[in-house]
């Protein structure tokens, strides 16, 4: 018998005698007990009224109820920290190196799809992208653009919100926000993207241009609603005038004057004229229609400056009036058709 199985033994035969004396065990129980704790002495080979193997077995000043005390305790303690650590566990955790690689090449194959044009390929690709790392904005706001590049500007604005909703600090969302809400023709809300974007970015010249427009539209859609369509039988006028071009054009500067002029009360978002207005120019359809015959429109387009501004365009990122007037491309085209060639 081992001197550590006697120490508990003994701790067990104080405890059962201390709860005989203080009443724990009833007085009906007390002898039978008591025949216990003689058996289990025995068994054990502990006497405990032998005041020397007493002394070289007691635990005492501990006993065993303090010494179950503190073991429930710990116990307790312990099983507490496991549940937490459980708890924690079982919270979702962020993306892995991995996935974040994973997304990202996600997202350029998004970004290359989008300049395909490939608007459905692309959003396949940034969905992929979000579901490996669904808080990073940047995904969001890519998709956002594609929608948009295919029409669907509802999607746009959900996925816009969702770009907000992982970081309130991303302008990028805010300007596609705005572009969505103004082609639904929600003039109010998208004056209040823009808003909300430059008061983190007071400088954007995209937002400034943005809200400039989506405030002159509220102001027609308030005050005269808008303008009214020509029908396609009206006659259109295509004389040329003093300087052998179109009536009202003179030129580059007229030109420009006359889209200034269509944008400041029915701009597109982004600082683009309306094309709803362009298109019932006269003036405009007389020179789309040359364009078209002559071959200007094919050259134009294989301008590498303005196939670029084009694809920007079509990931909702308008130009200013002043970068269309500045690329020589069209400063040149215009000179053309004001000079009548």
């Amino acid at each position: 018998m081992s001197e550590k199985q006697q120490r508990l033994v003994l701790s067990i035969i104080d405890f059962l005698n201390q709860s005989i004396a203080d009443g724990t065990v009833k007085t009906d129980d007390r002898e039978s007990l008591e025949v216990a704790v003689q058996c289990i002495g025995e068994a054990f080979g502990v006497d405990p009224s032998n005041d020397q193997q007493v002394a070289r077995l007691s635990v005492k000043p501990a006993t065993l109820q303090s010494i179950f005390d503190v073991y429930l305790k710990t116990k307790e303690k312990v099983d507490g920290g496991s549940k937490s650590q459980s708890s924690s566990s079982s919270l979702p955790k962020g993306p892995s190196a991995e996935d974040k690689t994973k997304a990202e090449r996600h997202k350029q194959s998004g970004n290359s799809l989008m300049s395909a044009k490939k608007y459905d390929e692309a959003i396949d690709a940034y969905s992929q992208a979000i579901s490996l790392d669904s808080g990073n904005p940047i995904y969001y706001s890519n998709r956002a653009a594609a929608y948009s590049s295919k029409g669907d500007h509802l999607s746009a604005v959900g996925d816009a919100e969702l770009a907000l909703a992982a970081d309130p600090n991303f302008v990028k969302a805010y300007h596609r926000l705005g572009h969505a809400q103004y082609c639904l023709s929600d003039y109010k809300a998208s004056a209040d993207a823009f808003e909300r974007g430059l008061k983190l970015d007071p400088s954007n010249a995209g937002l400034k241009s943005g809200l400039e427009n989506a405030k002159s539209r509220i102001t027609i859609d308030d005050d005269d609603g808008p303008p009214p369509l020509i029908p396609d039988d009206s006659p259109t006028t295509t004389t040329t005038g003093a300087g052998g071009g179109f009536p009202g054009m003179g030129g580059m500067g007229g030109m420009a004057d006359m889209l200034r002029g269509m944008g400041g009360g029915g701009a597109g978002a982004g600082g683009m004229p309306d094309l709803a207005s362009m298109m019932n120019n006269p003036q405009m359809m007389a020179m789309a229609q040359q364009m078209m015959g002559n071959g200007g429109l094919a050259n134009l387009m294989q301008n590498p400056a303005v196939s670029d501004m084009m694809s920007r365009m079509q990931s909702g990122e308008m130009p200013s009036m002043e970068e269309l007037m500045s690329n020589p491309a069209l400063r040149n085209l215009a000179t053309q058709f004001g000079a009548g060639r």
